[in-house]
């Protein structure tokens, strides 16, 4: 085999000689994107084209094509409320905050208050491609990397890269467009969209009231990257992005919003014969939310605003560099990153007949740093890589604040005290290519998530149910075996991963007390929830006109809590199913014409942590046609959940279920060079 390093122009061969692996393996440092980790084909990972991503009109739906990676509730970003938006991977224990790593070309887009990613920032058209890595990370992920990564890489080129307009049913509206020009040294490349959705009520037609509303939405985002090379082999980006997004959420009164600013620049310099390649990153994201939580009666006639989050400013902005270098058959990384994170949430609470009494003000300062080391080994059919990374974590400016609107008068003050810890990590992977296409491997690793500022400082109520923060959280860890077995052999493509997975000090909302019209929580450590899985994929090309594939995750989560959470013990975290399968086929019975149809099941989860509440299984079928039209061009129609099944993604009140997506009829036009 031939491993090929490349940092711009300049690449490296060194001959390895492997019969059994003929492909080039190349490491690319460029100042748009962060080299590879070394090592990484050692872990599970799967990675998704652009057309892949094309397949669905918002980037989490189109990720959710991999079982077990998905949104804190079932339905994707057009509907969700933008403190569920947080992504976790494996169905370990999904959560609000999210428990992934979300990197666009080396750039957190977690929000730096509450963790969650608003996915109007990331349109498809924007994106060349998503790896995804299950499993803790070390290396250069850092906090936030628990259940996994979620790599993505932004596209290149010179002209229109890709257009596409669509319309159909539930008022719905979208386009969005990317592409690239060079000027001399310079490349610049740009992408927008915009969509708009009239929505639709969650709640079933004989169960709604005068008081529920459609959960309709607005969204656009842009961005401008500009690259050029500069002398001595440096190479120089910029990149500047903009997103905002309004929505209804589903009750007369309840609505979001949220929009921000990402910024970064980056510096690499070119590869020599005798000396490693570099790249240095600065970035920040700025963002807002505004949020109205309301209160709805039993029979759905009337609800009441009863806490107005008016503003949420926050600022992350961070640092992060690699340095990598190859030496006959061995790679290796060097890198730190900084993230310094600060933001709160203000609010007015407490209304009494339609007047708020009561002002919060209520965040703090959050500051993670890490150095990391990784290695890898690749000779005659084997890989070995490990690496260990070490983060130290700070919180500070912690307050909660709470006065009378009339006249000022402070009825509540705290300052939690100031805390840090150093979180050692590390990963180690083995890699074994066999005759026939085959290979098997193995894997260990740790990881951690620092809880978000929203977590420790902020206390909320939605509808009847009031959750406190907890400024005592410690960091959550997460510590992972498996084993993995796949191929290629003709016409088929496997994977087969066996995992067991331990969260520690795992972050749950923990009933404290009930009364007849409240419900108080608090977020606490509650113990661990230990996860034993199993997750494949298969796909076999029948004919040139007939392509099958599929995938499916099981995973059986359990809780093992303490303390005032010991009532947990032995249930399901909430909303994590045991099962997810799907299954698809296209068909090409003409040359202009494909075919398409995608299968989804999802077993039974839970609403709440006590798992009293109980979300049946559903299934859905998403149906596409696409017609070729002429070079570059293609007309397409799609009816997403063909079969309009009920998938209910939330318990409103007793007997009262919320509603995901109904069937969705589309029609577009998209240029895809």
């Amino acid at each position: 085999m031939l491993r090929q390093f490349c940092v711009g122009a300049v690449c490296i061969l060194t001959g390895v000689g492997l019969a059994q692996a003929q492909s080039i393996e190349t490491v690319t440092v460029t100042a748009a994107r962060m080299p590879e980790p070394v090592g990484q084909s050692a872990f599970s990972v799967v990675t998704l084209s652009s057309a892949s991503l094309s397949q669905a009109g918002r980037l989490d739906a189109a990720l959710e094509q991999v079982p077990g990676v998905s949104l804190f509730r079932r339905g994707d970003s057009l509907s969700a409320n933008p403190t569920t938006q947080g992504i976790s991977l494996r169905a370990i224990a999904p959560s609000g905050a999210g428990r992934a790593l979300v990197l666009l070309d080396g750039v957190p887009m977690n929000d730096p208050f509450g963790n969650w990613v608003i996915w109007t920032a990331l349109p498809w058209e924007d994106i060349g491609q998503a790896q995804i890595v299950r499993g803790a990370g070390t290396g250069p992920y850092g906090s936030g990397a628990l259940t996994g990564t979620i790599a993505l890489t932004e596209r290149s080129g010179k002209g229109l890269g890709v257009a596409d307009v669509s319309a159909g049913s539930l008022g719905t509206a979208r386009m969005g467009a990317a592409g690239g020009a060079k000027v001399g040294k310079l490349s610049l490349f740009a992408s927008a969209s915009a969509e708009h959705s009239d929505g639709w009520i969650p709640v079933l037609p004989g169960q709604r009231g005068a008081a529920d509303r459609p959960l309709w939405f607005n969204g656009a985002s842009g961005s401008l990257r500009a690259q050029e090379t500069l002398d001595a082999g440096l190479t120089f980006s910029a990149r500047l992005g903009l997103y905002d997004e309004a929505r209804g959420n589903g009750v007369v009164g309840g609505q979001a919003r949220a929009n921000g600013v990402v910024a970064s620049l980056a510096l690499a310099r070119s590869a020599t014969q005798s000396h490693p390649g570099w790249r240095l990153q600065l970035w920040s994201l700025n963002s807002n939310l505004s949020n109205t939580f309301t209160s709805e009666a039993l029979n759905h006639m009337s609800a009441l605003v009863v806490d107005n989050q008016y503003a949420t400013p926050a600022w992350g902005w961070g640092a992060n560099a690699a340095m990598v270098g190859v030496s006959g058959a061995w790679r290796w990384e060097l890198g730190g990153d900084l993230r310094d994170d600060s933001g709160e949430s203000r609010e007015l609470y407490l209304p009494v007949q339609g007047v708020f009494q009561d002002r919060r003000r209520a965040g703090g300062r959050l500051v993670i740093a890490g150095l990391y080391g990784e290695g890898a080994w690749r000779h005659q059919g084997w890989l070995l890589t490990a690496g260990v990374r070490a983060d130290r974590w700070a919180t500070s400016q912690g307050h909660l604040i709470e006065s009378k609107v009339a006249n000022g008068a402070i009825i509540a003050l705290s300052n939690p005290s100031s805390r840090s810890g150093v979180v050692p990590t590390g990963r180690i992977g083995i890699k074994r290519w066999l005759s026939g296409g085959m290979y098997v491997r193995a894997a260990a690793y740790a990881g951690f998530r620092v809880p978000s500022l929203n977590e420790l400082y902020r206390p909320f109520r939605v509808g009847n149910v009031i959750t406190n923060a907890n400024a005592n959280l410690k960091p959550e860890q997460l510590y992972g075996e498996e084993l993995g077995w796949g191929g290629q052999r003709a016409a088929w493509t496997w994977s087969l991963t066996g995992f067991y997975n331990q969260l520690a000090n795992a972050i749950t909302n923990v009933t404290i007390s009930t009364t007849p019209q409240l419900t108080f929580q608090q977020r606490q450590n509650a113990g661990t929830i230990d996860a034993l899985g199993l997750e494949g994929e298969l796909s076999v090309a029948l004919s040139k006109r007939v392509h099958l594939h599929s995938a499916f995750a099981l995973t059986d989560a359990r809780v093992h809590a303490h303390g005032a959470a010991a009532k947990l013990n032995g249930k399901r975290p909430a909303q994590a199913p045991v099962a997810t399968i799907t299954a698809g086929a296209d068909y090409t019975p003409l040359n202009p014409l494909r075919l398409s149809a995608q299968v989804r099941y999802e077993s039974a989860r839970y609403n709440d942590d006590l798992n009293q509440q109980r979300l049946g299984s559903a299934v859905t079928l998403d149906l596409r046609a696409d017609w070729h039209l002429r070079p570059a061009w293609d007309a397409y129609i799609s009816l997403d959940n063909a079969t309009d099944a009920r998938v209910a993604y939330q318990v409103d009140a007793p007997g009262v279920d919320l509603y995901a997506e109904p069937r969705r009829l589309m029609v577009g036009l998209i240029y895809q060079p």
